[in-house]
């Protein structure tokens, strides 16, 4: 069982997209998952009490009683466990980050986001934990052209030593509204450009925590 802890320390910065839209997609893709929220607010509940097909199991909880539900998920079965965390740095966010296998830190391409995610980056290191940057919210490029404020973000980021995720997280419109009814883009034909960019992130984090997949051809032993 795999635990991955989902941190955005600024407001509005999309941490409960991210996280829900990715215990969708480790669950499309064959993972039993659970999503624990112990953000106060409570917004990972609310979007998976919209879901009306089957998908992630989410659960209310605090920073103190995740080790109880890890070992729990572990004796249940549960492939992986994503945490939803508050938005301000409090014990909730220690327990998480050192319980985890991965933690991913969303940050938008804003100076305020980066400078966030760097103090936070420092408590991932310390604790010994890998840590992975997820831009979110970004503009689109122009073509070929990634825009000059992300490009300058990564750059910022990898000057710092912190891994960014391949794949940009855009400003979409479709992010917010399927969330509303517990989907994910990866889900929906609506905008098959968000659906890929899901699919190609969820790809990503499935494959960096668990690890490649067996081809079809291949024996699993």
């Amino acid at each position: 069982m795999k635990t991955i802890a989902v941190i955005g320390r600024k407001g509005g910065s999309g941490k409960t997209t991210i996280a829900a839209h990715l215990a969708i997609g480790l669950q499309l893709r064959g993972r039993t998952v659970v999503l624990a929220d112990t953000d106060p607010q409570r917004s990972a509940m609310d979007v998976m009490d919209g879901r009306k097909t089957p998908g992630p199991q989410a659960v209310v909880t605090t920073g103190p009683k995740l080790f109880a539900l890890q070992v729990a998920t572990v004796r249940d079965g549960v492939g992986a466990l994503v945490i939803d965390t508050p938005a301000v740095l409090e014990e909730g966010v220690l327990h998480a980050v050192a319980l985890s296998d991965l933690a991913l830190l969303v940050v938008r391409p804003t100076f305020l986001d980066l400078a966030a995610a760097i103090r936070t980056s420092d408590i991932v290191r310390r604790l010994r934990k890998p840590g992975l940057v997820v831009l979110n919210q970004a503009p689109a490029g122009r073509g070929a052209r990634e825009s000059s404020i992300v490009e300058r973000s990564v750059e910022a980021l990898h000057l710092l030593k912190l891994p960014v995720a391949p794949t940009v997280i855009r400003s979409r419109a479709v992010y917010q509204s399927v969330v509303e009814a517990g989907r994910s883009a990866e889900e929906l034909a609506s905008d098959p450009v968000a659906a890929l960019e899901m699919k190609a992130f969820c790809d990503f984090i499935d494959h960096l925590v668990f690890g490649p997949r067996a081809s079809k051809d291949q024996k699993q032993y």
